[in-house]
């Protein structure tokens, strides 16, 4: 018995990550979805998450159902859920300003969340496919006067088809921080508010779950930073050659989730 059969036998449930993990844009990478199924044959479970705040749980569903792996909600999991959370849990009475797509926004009013225009207590910035000069600067400005900072990812890039990248939160994030001097509390993966999440919504221990992703400072990283098993597919972003020059080191490497299979 290999190495890494030995550590996904001890695995209960697998977070998938989604862009460059299972798809890249609309096509489903090769196998993606013989590994759930065979996730599911094994026993074990299977909850894809997401940094990507830019499209909702609903979304993402119709999305994995055109691939052929339909889901139920249960089954996927945002770094804009997290968000949700957390805001509802420590700052359920103080006033957002969202920087987010007008479907995240609707989540948040759906929530229970008070949005508004201007002079909010806390800024959200989250992956922003609308973010125009005029947010930006709004966002800088509520920021300088005092509004606590909060982004749903650090995420820098999102891959797309054709292995290129368009700029994600962490970038936007990075602009913010730069004029305003103040960074921001980021959620979602690596951080142990999502794995918190996960484990109570999901009822595993954390050494029974294993983070797989094609980075290594978020998907790896929740693994490996946190008492979970951290695993790297070179299907998206990382290279085995950034590993060289890497803090953070995952615990099993695979080409993708066809090779992955193999083990389980």
């Amino acid at each position: 018995m290999t190495e890494a059969k030995k550590v996904l036998e001890k695995i209960k449930l697998f977070v998938l990550d989604m862009d460059g993990t299972f798809y890249l844009g609309d096509q489903e990478i090769d196998g993606a979805v013989a590994f759930t199924e065979k996730v599911r044959e094994c026993g074990k479970e299977f909850l894809f998450f997401t940094n990507n705040s830019s499209k909702t749980g609903e979304m993402y569903m119709d999305k994995l159902a055109k691939m052929g792996r339909p889901i139920t909600k249960k089954d996927i999991m945002t770094s804009g859920d997290v968000t949700i959370a957390y805001l509802k849990t420590h700052y359920p009475d103080k006033t957002i300003f969202l920087a987010g797509v007008p479907e995240l926004e609707a989540e948040f009013q759906n929530a229970g969340l008070h949005l508004v225009d201007d002079n909010a207590d806390i800024v959200v910035v989250a992956f922003d496919k609308t973010l125009t000069y005029d947010k930006l600067d709004k966002i800088c400005r509520q920021i300088r006067h005092g509004s606590m900072f909060l982004a749903t990812h650090l995420d820098i890039n999102c891959p797309v088809e054709g292995m290129e990248f368009i700029p994600d939160c962490g970038s936007m994030c990075a602009a913010i921080s730069l004029s305003t001097g103040k960074q921001p509390k980021y959620l979602g993966k690596p951080f142990k508010e999502t794995v918190d999440m996960i484990c109570r919504e999901k009822g595993y221990q954390v050494d029974e779950i294993a983070f797989i992703g094609d980075r290594l400072y978020t998907d790896v990283a929740t693994g490996v930073d946190n008492g979970a098993v951290g695993i790297l597919v070179l299907s998206g972003e990382t290279s085995m050659d950034d590993l060289k020059t890497s803090d953070i080191q995952p615990d099993l490497i695979f080409d993708s989730l066809k090779e992955m299979t193999e083990y389980l």
